[in-house]
């Protein structure tokens, strides 16, 4: 088995064309963008992106075409570097629905995604790879960072999805969530057999420059509008994600099921163990998972000690089905997790296994790693260790049920699965009290889950279930990340982390300034402590939403990345991701450096596995930008068809809660769904209205009411637009005139405080906000 692989960010297929030219551009740009790189000629640089040897040729062709274009340099040496400028980030532009955005930089030592200015993007689209310059500006006495896009190196995407219109003679795509700021011009619609208010894959052939319309081609015509599987369809087109495994991929697939069922698997049905695994098979160990989960990849046991207990978290072991560097491994890496979407899953391994041979069914004999941890009554860590082995689950629970059991319901399952369940909790809560004092953040962001009837159709949708019964599996699924990480660490080899990167001092005094408007006491640089501290003190008060996200803002995203950084929300120095291979790929990297371990031959790869360091920063930058878009692509459905539902409940009343200030009025969400709305200024009534955003509030002059972040409110729905994720609301019960603002306290300028008559523009609606996952 080779020990260093070259990352594959193509899918393993079956007489494929091989790359397009715009991947390979990307993929160039990519590598040589990437910390550490060292130059070399493009023969090295094909090498070590892990292209074919028949795509060379091709490569060399948009090595030249990119020289050409003036995005890349060859120098002297005949060896390839980005244009040197100072002060200057390639990256991938990410655009907000309001038209700025940020810029991942493709440098992994650049952990802080830069802010680009509506005003400043020059036409970049989501997707897009671009320059960008670093400027300061000195805002309320302080100098914030921003950027502003100078070039678009690469197009990140030519195919968009939209909602068929028209107006006058022109026929139009209205991009979904206005990725393109104009409606791309199409014609020919007739050859299509398209209607008004489909939905409609077109590919762009004119990008937008100032004074011109972007044209397009339709592709495809998906269905209309609102239909759920017509949306479902829609996101998944709109992010690429994967589908269908290429036949290459199956044709191993057999071939690997064949070879377990007539080795392994007959040997487990005959009694014997495996040469090195531990039998755990009469062991008590459950499993807890969501009521429709079908991929259960971690399992739990518990041993109360005198001293203390023993927690085992066992995990599917899903590298012994997928060797490594095969048609199975290259399709794994180049979907880098599954894709969670309502009513179907993508897997990012064939369902025979995700689903069969490697989910942890009850009263199945399956392959796993055990990492078991040590702990005082406390919680506290005293060892940990980790083994091979083979469990066969005692009984699979879902969340509801263990939480019925927690709430003294459970009366039809055997009581030695009670009596886990109930020192799990105990454990648990201690592990909890142990982080929480070692300033672990946990924020109150609840997702939101969608509810269907029995023919498929959404019919109402809640914020999802965060009782205890979860918390118990995360605190034990970090026990054992961060035990594995330990073990790693130990040998001082690089291994994909799941790090967290500390603010920066300018997030935290923005956070800070942002806490004190609402009213909280936070010292100018809080720390960890003070956080919880006050996410705590607001739980369940009307605030609680706003200054979870305003904490989680501040935040920088969480990555993969073998850089020893740590992870500043969990308040920890080793961490990485072991507990999920069947959905995550950099698990099934960690899985892999164990069974070196196992082996005894970790040791004698120090050097090989340190060489292939520059491996696993263009691996870990993969796999979270195919998180991020798994994420995104969620988040987008989901927000989707909740305006489909609202759309049919215009006039409804809501509670609702102001979570932010705008020139256009206030943003307020709705807990029931979890999503935002605005209420146009035009709509809080006859009144001189003075905006203040740094503030935090809007203030009729002659009525002295008051919005202000935090603020209940009771709303109806004036309008949803799932193709531009906007919901418009109105008030159904004004405010009380509200206590008298300090004036002076805030600083007023143009940007931040003006006085409007209500008689001003109607706004629109911003999209939903989510959180980020550890």
């Amino acid at each position: 088995m080779s020990k260093v692989k070259k990352t594959v960010t193509e899918p393993a297929s079956s007489g494929a064309a091989g790359a397009t030219p715009k991947r390979l551009q990307c993929k160039i740009l990519s590598g040589v963008s990437l910390c550490g790189y060292e130059p070399m000629e493009w023969q090295q640089l094909a090498d070590w992106l892990g292209v074919r040897k028949s795509e060379f040729e091709q490569f060399k062709h948009e090595v030249d075409e990119l020289h050409r274009s003036g995005r890349l340099i060859i120098g002297e040496d005949k060896t390839l570097r980005l244009p040197g400028r100072e002060g200057t980030i390639v990256g991938i532009f990410r655009q907000n629905s309001r038209g700025f955005g940020f810029v991942v930089s493709s440098d992994t030592s650049i952990t802080e995604d830069l802010y680009i200015p509506a005003q400043a993007t020059q036409g970049a689209v989501t997707g897009d790879m671009v320059q960008a310059r670093i400027a300061r500006r000195r805002v309320k006495g302080k100098m914030r960072t921003y950027g502003r896009i100078e070039r678009i190196l690469t197009r990140g995407k030519n195919k968009f999805i939209g909602t068929l219109t028209k107006a006058a003679k022109h026929w139009m795509v209205e991009t979904d969530g206005r990725v393109i700021q104009k409606p791309i011009i199409v014609d020919d619609v007739s050859a299509k057999g398209v209607r008004t208010g489909d939905r409609v894959v077109v590919q762009m052939t004119e990008y937008p420059v100032e004074g011109q319309m972007p044209r397009g081609v339709i592709l495809r015509v998906l269905g209309p509008a609102g239909e759920p599987d017509v949306e479902l369809q829609a996101v998944i087109e709109e992010f690429d994600l994967p589908q269908e495994f290429p036949e290459t991929v199956l044709d191993h697939l057999e071939i690997i099921i064949d070879e377990f069922n007539s080795n392994v698997g007959k040997m487990l049905t005959m009694g014997h163990m495996p040469d090195g695994r531990l039998d755990l098979r009469d062991k008590l160990i459950i499993t807890i998972d969501p009521a429709t989960a079908r991929d259960f990849d971690d399992a739990i046991s518990i041993d109360v000690l005198d001293d203390g207990y023993e927690l085992g978290v066992h995990i599917a072991d899903v590298s012994a089905f997928i060797p490594e560097d095969s048609p199975l491994d290259q399709e794994a890496r180049y979907r880098g997790n599954s894709v969670y979407l309502p009513r179907k899953v993508l897997p990012m391994i064939p369902e025979a296994l995700s689903n069969g041979l490697c989910s942890l069914q009850q009263d199945q004999n399956r392959l796993t790693q055990s990492a078991f941890i040590r702990f005082d009554p406390q919680g506290r860590v005293q060892s940990s260790r980790v083994a091979q082995s083979v469990i066969r689950s005692t009984q699979r629970l879902t969340y509801e049920q263990a939480t019925a059991i927690l709430e003294g319901q459970h009366d039809h399952l055997p009581k030695k699965v009670v009596d886990l369940i109930l020192t799990a909790e105990k454990l648990a809560r201690a592990i909890y009290a142990r982080r929480d004092t070692e300033g672990m953040l946990h924020l109150d962001l609840p997702e939101v889950e969608l509810e269907y009837d029995e023919k498929g159709q959404l019919v109402d949708a809640h914020p999802a279930d965060t009782s205890f019964s979860h918390t118990i599996i995360e605190m034990f699924m970090v026990e054992a990340n961060e035990a594995v990480a330990r073990l790693l660490d130990s040998y001082n080899i690089p291994f994909l982390r799941r790090i967290h990167p500390d603010p920066s001092k300018e997030a935290f005094e923005q956070l800070s300034e942002f806490l004190r408007m609402l009213g909280h006491r936070v010292p100018k640089e809080p720390n960890r402590n003070d956080l919880q501290e006050l996410i705590n003190r607001v739980e369940g008060k009307p605030e609680s939403f706003a200054v979870s996200y305003a904490v989680l803002r501040s935040l920088q995203r969480a990555e993969y990345s073998p850089k020893k950084i740590g992870h500043f929300a969990l308040a920890s120095t080793h961490y990485c991701h072991f507990t999920s291979p069947i959905r995550r790929y950099p698990d099934l990297t960690i899985h892999r450096l164990l069974n070196f371990h196992f082996e005894g031959k970790l040791k004698k790869l120090v050097m090989e596995l340190r060489q292939g360091q520059k491996v696993l920063d263009e691996l870990g930058q993969y796999c979270s930008t195919t998180e991020r878009r798994a994420e995104d692509a969620e988040r987008q459905i989901t927000e989707t068809l909740i305006l489909e539902l609202l759309k049919e409940q215009i006039g409804q009343h809501y509670e609702g809660v102001v979570t932010g200030i705008s020139g256009l009025g206030p943003f307020v969400q709705l807990p029931k769904y979890m999503i935002e709305g605005l209420i146009p200024i035009n709509e809080l009534g006859e009144d001189w209205w003075e905006v203040n955003q740094d503030g935090g509030y809007i203030l009729g002059q002659r009525s002295g009411k008051r919005f202000k972040i935090g603020d209940p409110l009771k709303v109806a729905i004036v309008s949803a637009d799932p193709v531009s994720r906007r919901l418009n609301l109105t008030l159904v019960e004004a405010p009380a005139a509200g206590a008298p603002i300090k004036k002076g306290k805030y600083k007023k300028s143009k940007k931040t405080a003006r006085t409007l008559r209500s008689a001003g523009k109607k706004g629109n609606g911003k999209k939903s906000k989510n959180g980020r996952k550890r």
